[in-house]
C-alpha cells in the first residue's frame, strides 16, 4: 500500500468530496489551489455525461472552486475514449446530451440511426420513448450495447429521476443484452484518466466519498485510496464492505499541508449542505 507522501498525482470525485448541494466543501478550494500552484497533477471525476468539461468547469466556478476544464474527466470522455480506442472511426447511435455527443463527435465517431456499431446509452433530463424503441431495436440488429455508467438514479429538488441504469436496465430487460459500463466504478475510467495525465498507479492517490465506487474502483485500479466523509458514508456504511480505503478522513481539508489547512479545518462540515457529512445532493459520484 502506498504512503501519502509518495502520491504524485490525485485524482478525486466532485460531488460529496469538493461540493454539496453546489456549496464548496471546507478546504476543497485550497487544495484545488494548492494542486495548481505546486504543479500536482489532478483530473476531477464525475460519472455525469450530460455536461462537458467547460460546462462543469463553469458551474464548479459559480460554486467558488476553480477547476480548469483540462482537469475534468467525464464518463462520457472516458466512454468515448475506450470505444475509439475499440473502432477508431465507428459509428454510435446516441441516447445523452452535449456532454456524450461532443466527447464522440471529438473522438471521432459519427452519430447515425443507420446500422450503427454501438449504442451508446448516457444520462438526460428527457429520455425519449421513441429513442429507446430504436435502440432497442438496433441491438437486436447487432449494434453493440455501451452505457456511460451505472447510476440508476439522479437527484433533482422533486425527487430522485431515473438515470442511466434504470433506463440500460429497461434496454437490457427488452433485448436481453448487458451493456458494458464505462464509468465508475469499472477501474477502466481511472485507467484512462491516468493516461490522460500521464500518472501510474503507484505513485497516484483516488478521493471518494463512496464505498461501492470511487474505493472499490480506485482499489481495483492499484491507487492509494481517501474516503472522506462528507459524503453519503458513515462509519456504518463502511463497515458493509470486506474492503477498506486507505485512509478514512473527515474531509479533503485534512489533505492541505499543514500550515495552508488551518482556516479550512476551523469550518467543519454540518449536515445542513455546507460541505456536510449526509446525503450528498450531486451525481455526480457519482
Amino acid at each position: 500500500m502506498q504512503r501519502r507522501d509518495a502520491i504524485e498525482c490525485w485524482l478525486t470525485d466532485m460531488d460529496g468530496v469538493l461540493v454539496h448541494e453546489n456549496q464548496p466543501i471546507p478546504g476543497a478550494a485550497e487544495l484545488l489551489g494548492h494542486w495548481e500552484a505546486t504543479g500536482t497533477p489532478f483530473l476531477v471525476l464525475t460519472n455525469n455525461s450530460i455536461f462537458t468539461p467547460r460546462d462543469l468547469s463553469a458551474r464548479l466556478r459559480q460554486s467558488g472552486l476553480k477547476v480548469p476544464e483540462r482537469a475534468i474527466w467525464t464518463s462520457a470522455l472516458a466512454t468515448a475514449d475506450f470505444l475509439a480506442s475499440q473502432k477508431p472511426g465507428g459509428s454510435a447511435f446516441v441516447i445523452g446530451e452535449a456532454g456524450l455527443t461532443t466527447a464522440l463527435h471529438e473522438a471521432g465517431f459519427i452519430m447515425t440511426e443507420t446500422e450503427p456499431d454501438y449504442v451508446v446509452v448516457g444520462e438526460t433530463r428527457n429520455y425519449s420513448f421513441e429513442a429507446i424503441t430504436k435502440a432497442i431495436r438496433l441491438i437486436g440488429g447487432g449494434a453493440r450495447f455501451i452505457a456511460t455508467n451505472p447510476d440508476a438514479t439522479g437527484p433533482s429538488p422533486e425527487g430522485p429521476l431515473p438515470a442511466t441504469g434504470a433506463i440500460s436496465a429497461l434496454i437490457t430487460k427488452a433485448t436481453g443484452m448487458e451493456p458494458y459500463v464505462v464509468g465508475k466504478p469499472n477501474p477502466m475510467m481511472f485507467r484512462s484518466a491516468l493516461n490522460r495525465i500521464g500518472a501510474h498507479s503507484h505513485n497516484t492517490g483516488m478521493i471518494g466519498d463512496r464505498m461501492d465506487t470511487d474505493i472499490v474502483a480506485g482499489i481495483e485500479a492499484g491507487l492509494h485510496t481517501v474516503l472522506v466523509m462528507t459524503g453519503i458514508s458513515d462509519q456504518a456504511e463502511i463497515e458493509k464492505y470486506p474492503f477498506r480505503p486507505s485512509e478514512i478522513l473527515g474531509s479533503v481539508a485534512e489533505l492541505l499541508p499543514r500550515a495552508a489547512s488551518g482556516d479550512a479545518k476551523a469550518e467543519k462540515p454540518n449536515k445542513d449542505g455546507n460541505g456536510g457529512k449526509g446525503n450528498q445532493g450531486g451525481d455526480t459520484s457519482r
